[in-house]
């Protein structure tokens, strides 16, 4: 079971700042950012939020590694992703999606600091630079996943090409 940790506003501002997430990000935005913030640890298999539900919060990674995992009828349960300190997580709370299309799941102990979805958009859309900072942010975490998605495709269709197709195998 995850518990969540009241931790000093200068403790969370030093922890989201030491982050390789908020690298540039002025220290006036990463005050606010720790405005809305607190800690959370996850033991190993924890789930962090389900695909399907509804979630709150969004994540960075302070430490310990998260699977993220899609589930469909055909296949069951896939394992998509690995993320580990200094990423993102539940994104879609911030660009008004608050449900889930993957499921979180501690792969070893967690350290999470949670920021309230609804309040870290209320700082955004209040504070430009805020919002400026965090989707520069956002823009760069997702473009990294949907390289990472491009590449399993690849593999897969390489790892499902005919032996006659010209593909290496």
């Amino acid at each position: 079971m995850s518990r969540l940790t009241i931790m000093d506003h200068a403790a969370l501002t030093e922890a989201i700042g030491k982050s390789a997430f908020a690298i540039g990000v002025p220290s006036r935005v990463v005050e606010r950012l720790a405005s809305v913030a607190g800690l959370k640890h996850c033991p190993a298999g924890t789930i962090i939020f389900r695909e399907g539900d509804y979630n709150h919060g969004f994540y960075l990674i302070q430490s310990g590694h998260v699977v993220l995992e899609m589930c469909t009828a055909a296949q069951g349960c896939r394992q998509l992703l690995t993320l580990g300190p200094g990423e993102i997580l539940a994104w879609s709370t911030v660009v008004g999606n608050s449900r889930m299309t993957t499921t979180a799941i501690a792969q070893d102990a967690v350290q999470l600091i949670e920021m309230s979805g609804p309040d870290l958009v209320e700082a955004c859309e209040s504070d430009h630079e805020v919002g400026y900072q965090l989707m520069k942010r956002l823009a760069a975490a997702l473009s990294l996943r949907l390289l990472a998605t491009r590449m399993q495709l690849l593999d897969l269709y390489v790892a499902d090409a005919p032996a006659d197709s010209g593909m290496p195998a």
